[in-house]
């Protein structure tokens, strides 16, 4: 298995189709505000997390720009890979 095959699979194994996030920050979408909430409906092919947001957006979250963390993680705790902003 090739490497970004590998981060694909360690991404839906860490976000399963229910995980609840909590967003920090998007890269360009002022829309989409700090501490939103979501829930995770899939994990695509080359990594993106296409998230429910509870403001009716299906905004797909990018790990390697996005800032986020599970509901059940404090915010301070950044996924790997998930720059600090």
């Amino acid at each position: 298995m090739d490497r970004e095959k590998m981060r694909v699979e360690g991404l839906r194994k860490r976000y399963p189709v229910g995980t609840m996030l909590c967003l920090n920050s998007m890269e360009g979408e002022p829309q989409m505000p700090a501490g939103l909430k979501g829930k995770v409906f899939c994990v695509d092919d080359i990594g993106q997390i296409h998230v429910e947001w509870e403001n009716g957006s299906s905004l797909a979250l990018e790990p390697k720009v996005d800032s986020f963390h599970k509901v059940d993680e404090p915010e301070k705790k950044k996924e790997k890979g998930e720059p600090s902003r």
